[in-house]
């Protein structure tokens, strides 16, 4: 055992372990519990997101249990990670044990900060200022620690009369007295990189658990005489970490608490915050304002002074200034400047809705263009077309788009007019200023500023109802307003 005393590295490099091999088996999912979503993200990835902003030298994940998901997850959103597997969950300190290995031996230099992949309240500042304070006090081991009014089932921070850190104890390893202490290790501690190196091969596992506890270090820094301190994070909340649903559903309504209240103090306005939920990656301007029921999911960009709800689920969709969006599902859509979609509309994937445009109520739209100041008002399935400027389209109207076999695509001209009940057989093309009369089906293209028709003449069969719906509602009303029965 070294007994050498001298101080810490100071350096700006940084490595960041972060510890994801945890079965999480009371999430009892067959997805892995650092996988799970919250806000837009999974957890680890607010947590890698967190790890990003202190532009780390490297990142190594260590994975283990169903590392088939949780390995590719990690690459996906941090390309440069090194991924180390941990076949046997041993502990803390066996994890970073495995992490270590995982380095090229000329990267173990600097700072190295330990984290956890299920923390996604976690903050990149909180992180920052945590490095910063190991590396100016020179520490061999510094620990995230925090003040809170029930630390049961945490690792207690010791400290002697005169407030010097002298270890952490586990829940289980813990004394009576030793339990009632407050202060609690969150599990982020930073390390000297040197001496990781050599107290990583000096830990044991002579314990409750029989694991290898990485919060051992700090008495071996002791024991070589190398400072050791806890850095108190007064937003405790961030190191939280779910073990299971119920923790899961906690984190993230705080989570989304914390995100709107940001929103609000940017000047959006959130009606009801306790039915609101908005995604870490939504973006909103000034002068927006949600109503209540909202979820904007994604990377949704909501302008300024644009109106949304109430009721209504957009994920990955644009709404542009001043529009207003009402009781809608939509996913991959654009809604333009001044536009007004819903009530009870059904925005899917590619669809576009132009300035001034507007998209009403029970109106389904996939892969469709609708121009400028184009209106799709009432009761119609707009699918694979492209509608132009000034367009109206009437009521009850379908865009049938499919053969059976392949989709085809519908165009409509600038200010037409079609009236109620039209069927578009795709592929056709009504012309700039064409209209079409109520009932037509359409099959064949429609030439600029001609009226389309094809219904026949209507056909009245007299006396019907009192030959046919004899002993009815019906037929005695037909009777009583002079009805007579006739033949066919």
């Amino acid at each position: 055992m070294s007994t050498t005393s001298k101080p810490a590295t100071r350096s700006g490099a940084v490595t960041v372990i972060v510890l994801a091999a945890g079965g999480g088996t009371r999430m009892k999912s067959k997805t892995m519990k650092v996988l799970h979503p919250i806000s837009g993200r999974t957890m680890i990835g607010h947590v890698l997101d967190a790890v990003a902003s202190l532009r780390p030298h490297r990142v190594v994940a260590v994975v283990g249990n169903q590392r088939e998901q949780v390995g590719p997850h990690i690459q996906e959103l941090l390309p440069e990670a090194v991924l180390a597997v941990q076949e046997t969950q041993d502990g803390t300190g066996h994890a970073v044990r495995v992490a270590w290995e995982a380095l090229d031996p000329a990267d173990r230099t600097g700072t190295v900060l330990v984290a956890y992949g299920d923390t996604p309240l976690l903050e990149g500042e909180s992180l920052r200022a945590f490095a910063e304070d190991h590396v100016a006090a020179g520490r061999g081991v510094s620990i995230l620690s925090g003040v809170v009014a029930n630390p049961h089932g945490y690792g207690r921070v010791l400290r002697d009369a005169a407030g010097e850190v002298t270890g952490i104890v586990e829940q289980k390893d813990a004394t009576e007295e030793q339990r009632a202490v407050c202060e609690i290790n969150s599990g982020i501690l930073a390390f000297d990189a040197e001496f990781l190196d050599g107290a990583l091969s000096r830990l044991t596992n002579d314990n409750a658990n029989g694991e290898y506890y990485l919060t051992d270090t700090v008495q071996l820094a002791r024991e070589d005489g190398l400072p050791v301190g806890a850095f108190p994070i007064e937003d405790v909340l961030q190191t939280e970490g779910a073990n299971d649903r119920a923790q899961l559903a906690a984190l993230a309504k705080e989570k989304n608490r914390r995100i709107l209240d940001r929103w609000m103090r940017e000047g959006v306005t959130i009606i009801d915050p306790d039915t609101t939920w908005i995604d870490v990656d939504v973006r909103l301007e000034q002068d927006v304002t949600i109503l209540p029921g909202v979820q904007l999911l994604g990377a949704t960009v909501v302008a300024e002074d644009a109106v949304v709800g109430p009721d209504s689920t957009l994920k990955d969709v644009e709404v542009g200034a001043g529009a207003h969006v009402v009781r809608t599902h939509g996913e991959l859509a654009v809604i333009g400047a001044k536009a007004n979609v819903g009530p009870f509309t059904y925005l899917r994937p590619g669809t576009e809705l132009g300035a001034g445009g507007k998209i009403g109520g029970f109106v389904e739209t996939k892969n469709a263009r609708i121009g400028d100041g184009a209106k799709v008002p009432h009761l119609s399935y707009v699918g694979d077309a492209e509608i132009g400027e000034g367009t109206n389209i009437g009521a009850g109207t379908i865009f049938a788009n499919y053969d059976g076999v392949e989709k085809h695509r519908t165009v409509v001209g600038r200010h037409a007019r079609t009236a109620s009940n039209n069927t578009f057989v795709a592929p056709v093309h009504i012309g700039d200023g064409a209209g079409t009369g109520a009932g037509s089906v359409i099959r064949e293209d429609v030439p600029p500023g001609a009226l389309a028709v094809s219904a026949g003449p209507q056909r009245n069969i007299e006396g019907w109802a009192v030959r046919r719906r004899q002993g009815t509602a019906q037929a005695e009303a037909a009777r009583a307003a002079g009805s007579e029965a006739t033949e066919d």
